[in-house]
């Protein structure tokens, strides 16, 4: 039995830092994985979707290069190359962050499989066979989530993609439906779209993209419909079975039965937290109906010196998130800070394309929480880049206090939606009102020029 001062298990984009950075303050530290290190982001999340998106958006600029004058012939497509370039990014990131836990002093890494014997005591699993125990004084939980599968009739039997299985597929399907209309299902169905599928999208919400506003939904529903991706709301999936032409899909929509035919099945309907074989229960460490963490406002669970980072908590799943709950342990425990995660800002980025950046309030929160408050709005096809770039797809949107003049929250859908949002987002850091961003002076012609434009559209 082996002591630490702390044990991670773990190696996402919490975990690997945090325990980097504990080693190299002098803690005698444990990084515990059950697979690869590097999470789901470099594994099978942030790193291989994005860079198969960029193969899609290169097919989508071949077959989009006449309008600019450039007459291409005999293109082709081979899905083989996509995914070895693909491969080899995520083997560089992955490959880079373990050696860097490698020749980090006071750190071992174990590849295992972790599990509670107590509140203190882990037993791993090693992936040679072997079983460890060691203990600590501090333990970190950052063990990530996978897909949920829902229970649907004949599902298992008939067989299904995953956000992960997918991206080994070597062959493009010729009907992709897709379970569910959140991001990760609407980054692969363009993606697959522009490889060549046809691509049919089920959402189980009566409204797409309920989670944004209807305005800012509704443009990037129709890009979306624009290179004919089928969207369908108000949907249930009651059976999946094979026959001679491939997959049958009975389902009903807004009440009314309907069958459809596809060649494959991607399940997109939400995460599940990976805390089923942890154990929890012989440390006492309780958890919600979903499976995830308990913790409070400093990620403490309710078992002292025990923390949960990263989606394994719960509440936002995105990379950086997970890279900030570290920021806020290392600053707490190391710098003797009191740092919480409540009401920090949460940005995120939708991968399709165009993207769509967001931060802070929509205007549809802001009207639920009763605030006195202002929109500016901008169409891409006012933006002076997007203009000479050749694509207008888009919008700019901001809500505005009233009173202030502070900038309560943005969304971005545009080539650069990520971009502009975080210069939107540097600004509310700061303060920055939006009187400021109509008069700054920016480089001609960006995309971010244009939030003078947009905050001029409110008027004095």
């Amino acid at each position: 039995m082996q002591h630490y001062k702390a044990i991670i298990i773990g190696s996402g984009q919490g975990g690997t830092p945090l325990s980097k950075k504990l080693a190299k303050e002098g803690w005698k530290t444990a990084l515990i994985e059950k697979n690869n290190v590097g999470g789901t982001c470099i594994n099978v999340g942030c790193t291989p979707t994005k860079t198969m998106v960029a193969s899609a958006r290169a097919m989508y600029d071949v077959s989009t290069a006449g309008k600019y004058g450039v007459k291409i012939k005999g293109y082709d497509f081979d899905m083989d190359t996509v995914l070895k370039r693909k491969n080899e990014v995520v083997e560089k990131f992955r490959s880079g962050s373990q050696k860097g836990l490698e020749e980090t002093e006071n750190l071992d890494l174990y590849f295992g499989t972790a599990s509670f014997v107590d509140e203190k005591k882990i037993s791993v699993i090693l992936n040679s066979g072997e079983t460890i125990v060691l203990t600590a004084d501090y333990i970190f939980i950052d063990v990530g989530g996978r897909p949920t599968i829902p229970d649907i009739e004949g599902l298992e039997e008939t067989g299904y993609l995953t956000s992960t299985s997918i991206m080994e597929l070597h062959e493009v399907p010729e009907h992709l439906l897709i379970i569910g209309g959140g991001y990760v299902g609407l980054e692969f169905g363009q993606m697959y779209c522009r490889f060549g599928s046809k691509v049919t999208i089920l959402e189980n919400s009566d409204r797409f993209l309920s989670r944004e506003d209807e305005d800012i939904a509704e443009v990037i529903a129709d890009f979306l419909k624009e290179e004919a991706i089928e969207i369908i709301t108000g949907t249930e999936v009651t059976k999946v079975s094979k026959n001679e032409h491939g997959i049958q899909i009975q389902l009903t929509i807004n009440e009314k039965e309907r069958t459809i035919q596809c060649s494959h099945i991607l399940v997109s309907s939400g995460r599940t937290p990976n805390t089923d074989t942890l154990n929890l229960e012989a440390a006492g460490i309780t958890k919600n109906d979903k499976g995830y963490i308990n913790v409070n406002d400093k990620l403490e669970t309710n078992i002292k010196n025990i923390y949960a980072l990263g989606d394994v908590k719960g509440g936002p799943a995105f990379t950086h998130i997970s890279y900030n709950d570290y920021i806020v342990l290392f600053d707490n425990l190391i710098e003797g800070k009191s740092e919480s995660i409540k009401n920090r800002m949460v940005p995120y980025t939708m991968f399709t394309d165009p993207q769509l950046g967001r931060i802070g309030l929509s205007e549809q929160e802001a009207r639920e929480k009763g605030l006195n408050f202002k929109v500016a709005k901008l169409p891409m096809s006012s933006v002076a880049r997007a203009i000479e770039t050749g694509d207008t797809r888009g919008v700019m949107k901001a809500v505005i206090d009233t009173e202030t003049g502070s900038i309560l929250g943005a969304a971005i859908v545009g080539r650069a939606g990520g971009e502009v949002m975080s210069v939107i987002q540097m600004a509310m850091a700061g303060g920055i009102d939006y009187y400021t961003l109509k008069d700054m002076i920016f480089a001609h012609p960006l995309y971010t020029e244009s939030l003078n434009n947009l905050f001029m559209s409110i008027g004095d």
